[in-house]
């Protein structure tokens, strides 16, 4: 007979699992707001170029710097809904802090992504469109598949989330 008394009574739950957990809430916020101010820079660096010569597409040129801006909450909704999970009185199993990890890089690297395609084509579509306004149309659909990316990665996070809490 094996002797199973040198195993740890929580094995599954070491000490270092609540670590894996706001590791996760640090990557949902940091790579997602990254993303977010990626997006805003190279957005407004198009926005800024076209002011002085045609300040009348300055509110429709805000668009990309809106859509980025929406990146940093999906990080921010994931990030919440992980650290409501990481409370010192509940067991923290290894499992849930490897998936609240994996969480939090799911949404972080998606708005990470996301954020900059959404700036290249901000930056490029804006100094576009002050000399082509009938490319307004095209420019908002692929804004939209580009931040569309960001709200894959929260919803694959959130799937996640809902995995690790069973």
């Amino acid at each position: 007979m094996e002797n199973l008394s040198l195993i740890p009574e929580n094995a599954y739950a070491p000490a270092y699992a609540p670590f894996l957990g706001f590791a996760g809430c640090f990557a949902a916020m940091v790579f997602s707001c990254l993303g977010s101010a990626i997006g805003t820079a190279k957005s407004g660096i198009g926005i800024s170029g076209i002011g002085p010569y045609k300040p009348e597409l300055i509110m429709k040129s805000l668009i990309p710097v809106i859509m980025s801006g929406i990146l940093a909450v999906y990080g921010l909704v994931v990030a919440v809904l992980i650290a409501g999970n990481l409370n010192p009185e509940n067991e923290y199993t290894l499992y849930t802090g490897c998936m609240h990890f994996g969480c939090g890089l799911s949404v972080g690297m998606a708005c990470l992504a996301s954020g900059y395609a959404i700036g290249v084509v901000g930056d490029e579509g804006v100094r576009q469109l002050m000399h082509e306004p009938r490319l307004f149309v095209g420019i908002v659909l692929i804004l939209i598949f580009a931040e569309v990316l960001g709200l894959y990665g929260m919803i694959v996070g959130l799937i996640m989330n809902t995995k690790g809490n069973a």
